[in-house]
């Protein structure tokens, strides 16, 4: 066979697994789960094109068409199989006796334990339940959980439970996290909540591997914290060996997401693969100075497998997690090219190995961490092709760093909308002090019973924090931008390809050009005298943006949640940053319950807003909560809520309508009574924003201000409870569209059958964040146009909620209302 034919070939190969890729992908970005009958007419079509002529570009085209088709079927059969271990819709929210064990570590959080549950056998007659569910355990308020004697849970652990189960469900949002997509990819098909009380020790279940390894590594990272007690370090130690996260504390993430080596507190593709070439490299150097296994067996076909096998030892001690395995998958088509001196064309390896990865895992996709991995892959792969290697080591890892940080600019952007501008200093150093020295370090804490590992460990990263703590003083760490659309994507990758060129090729500047649409994004902004609201899926509270022309209003920010994080940085903020914000003009903080308040700290850290309006007064008297009292300390510009205050933005009126000055101090009104209401106007509509009033506050309002009241859309009160919207009320306000905030399967009941029957009898079309996602509301003439972003982003594994039959309620993804 003749080169060029023989380089047809692999070039077709590679192409082959692409269009194979290509047609997995496709099938994740369906709505809905399509039936593969029709592939039994078309595949016969391609493969008869497949028989045409050798050299034609038509049989090419036929055979990639092929092979997109098999990569969607394969990945459509995979899912129909995922989906159908399901729980049974007549057993969700029901109490159900289980037998099982913990799969996994059991994570800690304020309120208790989170952990994996692999059911073996359920004891309640009839009841139809997925394998694999994911438990919250809620311990007593008064029973610390923060040490290691008092879980009540451990990996590994075989244990009868009572818990009530409810089909995996997640908030939407633009650009937001998809955790029933997180929940799809590692089998899970129930989340809940277990009975208290009812967790007892069983000796029933199966012997398995999987169980002893979790219940060692339990001893193992016991072993860790035991060994580091007063080590802030600890947590990290403990990732880098077991894969055990919990005990990082918030304020190291927002370190390492700043500095951009989030990554390396991960059991990452980097560590599992410098792990293997630090073995491979030992074996390499040792096995050639022993003559006689040499002559047997040679070293270059020894050293990768013993290199492989030490990868998968280290991935299962941590836990065997999803990217460890897509790591070692790649790792496993390295080494088979090797044995069989096949390892010419480092491309077709990186084929390979993502043909392998997506077979195993076809919703890998779904995970940014196959694109950055595999991004910046073949990105180096691409920028060393054809080149001379650089002399010193040390400028070739400089370069290598370069060009994995411009590769990753444009995908970093799109995924998260911030960019670490040290990062490539950052992970420079980090990354051989983490994967060379604390992980082995760390790992020899864990296994070694001694103590003087675990202080070496302890030791380099303090000297990587403090490296990391220097970058982060250094002035803007961190550039946020705007979401980039899809052109400006595709112009950003031809960019970087340009830019990776090499050098004697003329023009390569001009990639920086097709660089610059992701790095300044059109941003699309309301006109002037228009707004528009969002109304963010938070859960069971409320966060708010208003976006004028040239200004943006957060009202309240949501809860705080139970693993100890809030709305305002894992909804708020990320949504803002995504719009284009980098700052707020004003936050309004209702009142003082934490679920509208929960994320406000975040937001004054993320955002700085110019000032705070809230009706958290603090009398001196212990009604405001230590959580109201921190936001007053943190907040710019602190003010009190109080009725007639007003501002204008860009031609759009916001009037303060309620509390009165002299209910601040008033012991007969509830916080909820007290919630600040604001009303906006502008030459298209007004909204009414009501916090949690209840029907007392509802009341005073109508006193004073019933004819002010009216408005084009209403933030229905206190999430639809039955204590708001009184029937006067809403007859005051006259609502064309209602939109409610609340939780999936609140524990509260909301909103409340007979506020919904009201609502819909005074004619207006009722939209809910539980149903919905977060929904875009706009006006134009007085007519409301709502935009459902769970309709928008449908994807085929996300549970939706059935429609409520009360009427009125909207299911379209954009409507204008009827004012009729």
């Amino acid at each position: 066979m003749d080169a060029p034919e023989s380089h047809a070939k692999r070039v077709t190969m590679r192409l082959l697994i692409l269009a194979f890729a290509a047609g997995v992908g496709l099938l994740q970005i369906q709505p809905t789960l399509p039936g593969t009958g029709w592939l039994w007419g078309v595949a016969p079509i391609f493969l008869l094109a497949s028989y045409l002529p050798k050299h034609g570009y038509w049989r090419q085209a036929a055979w990639l068409g092929l092979m997109l088709l098999v990569g969607f079927a394969y990945a459509a059969w995979r899912a129909e199989m995922r989906l159908a271990d399901t729980l049974d819709p007549a057993w969700e929210g029901r109490e159900v006796r289980l037998a099982g064990r913990v799969a996994g570590l059991p994570e800690v959080t304020p309120r208790g334990q989170r952990f994996v549950y692999r059911v073996e056998h359920v004891d309640t007659v009839g009841a139809r339940l997925p394998g694999r569910v994911v438990l919250n355990l809620y311990d007593d308020p008064g029973k610390p959980m923060s040490d290691r004697a008092s879980r009540a849970v451990l990996g590994g652990a075989c244990l009868t439970l009572s818990a009530r189960l409810y089909r995996p469900q997640g908030s939407h949002n633009p650009g937001g996290f998809d955790y029933q997509a997180w929940l799809l990819e590692r089998g899970i098909r129930a989340q809940g909540r277990v009975s208290a009380g009812s967790v007892a020790a069983s000796a029933d279940c199966r012997e398995s591997l999987p169980g002893r390894l979790d219940g060692l590594r339990e001893t193992l990272r016991g072993r860790i914290h035991e060994r580091l007690p007063d080590s802030p370090h600890a947590g990290i130690i403990s990732a880098l060996a077991l894969g055990d996260q919990n005990a990082i504390t918030g304020e190291q993430w927002q370190l390492f997401r700043r500095t951009g080596v989030t990554h390396l507190m991960s059991i990452s593709g980097l560590h599992v693969t410098l792990l293997g070439w630090l073995v491979y490299t030992a074996t390499l150097w040792g096995w050639r100075r022993a003559s006689r296994l040499t002559l047997r067996w040679p070293a270059r076909r020894v050293a990768p497998w013993v290199g492989l096998s030490v990868s998968v030892l280290y991935a299962l001690l941590a836990g065997f997690g999803i990217p460890a395995q897509r790591t070692l998958f790649m790792l496993l088509a390295v080494t088979v090219a090797v044995s069989l001196d096949r390892l010419h064309s480092a491309s077709r390896v990186l084929a390979a190995a993502l043909f392998l990865v997506l077979v195993i895992d076809p919703w890998a996709m779904l995970s940014v961490g196959f694109w950055l991995s595999f991004g910046a892959v073949a990105a180096l792969l691409f920028a060393g092709a054809g080149r001379l290697g650089q002399r010193h080591r040390w400028l070739a890892w400089g370069r290598a760093q370069w060009v994995v940080t411009l590769a990753l600019l444009p995908l970093l952007l799109f995924m998260f909308q911030e960019f670490s501008l040290v990062s490539p200093m950052a992970n420079a150093f980090a990354i051989p002090l983490i994967s060379l020295l604390a992980v082995p370090l760390s790992i020899g804490a864990a296994l070694i019973p001694a103590a003087w590992p675990a202080t070496l460990a302890s030791g380099v990263v303090e000297i990587v924090m403090t490296g990391l703590r220097w970058l982060d003083r250094l002035p803007q760490p961190v550039w946020h931008g705007a979401a980039p659309g899809l052109w400006a994507m595709l112009l950003a990758g031809v960019g970087v390809l340009v830019l990776l060129l090499p050098r004697g090729i003329p023009a390569r500047w001009l990639g920086w050009l097709l660089i610059l649409p992701v790095l300044m994004p059109r941003i699309d902004r309301p006109g002037l005298g228009e707004y528009r609201l969002h109304a963010l899926d938070v859960g069971q509270g409320l966060a708010l943006v208003l976006r004028t022309r040239n200004h943006a209003l957060a009202y309240d920010s949501g809860p705080g949640y139970a693993s100890g994080d809030d709305a305002g940085s894992r909804v708020v903020a990320p949504f803002l940053h995504g719009q284009g914000y980098s700052r707020l003009d004003g936050l309004v903080v209702s009142h003082d319950d934490t679920d509208h308040s929960g994320g406000a700290l975040s937001l004054i850290a993320s955002h700085a807003p110019g000032w705070l309006l809230s009706s958290l007064a603090d009398p001196g008297d212990g009604r405001l909560s230590a959580h109201g009292r921190a936001i007053l300390a943190a907040a710019e510009r602190p003010i009190l809520c109080v009725e007639g205050q007003s501002w204008t933005w860009d031609d759009i009126r916001f009037d303060v309508l309620y509390p009165p000055a002299r209910y601040h101090a008033n012991l007969g009104f509830e916080d909820n009574d007290r919630s600040c209401v604001v009303r906006v106007s502008g030459r298209h509509g007004s909204m009414l924003l009501t916090g949690d009033l209840a029907r007392l506050g509802e009341m005073s309002l109508l006193e004073s201000q019933r004819s002010a009241v009216a408005s084009d859309v209403l933030i229905v009160g206190h999430h639809g409870s039955g204590s708001s919207s009184s029937p006067d009320f809403v007859a005051a306000v006259k609502p064309k569209l209602a939109l409610i905030s609340v939780g999936r399967a609140n524990p509260f009941g909301h909103p409340d059958a007979a506020v919904l029957r009201g609502l819909a009898s005074a004619g207006a079309e009722i939209w809910r964040t539980d149903r919905h996602g977060a929904i875009e509301v706009r006006l134009e003439n007085g007519v409301p146009q709502a935009i459902s972003t769970q309709a928008q982003q449908r994807r085929y594994w996300h549970e939706l909620a059935a429609e409520p039959r009360q009427p009125g309620l909207s299911g379209s993804v954009k409507r204008p209302l009827n004012p009729q």
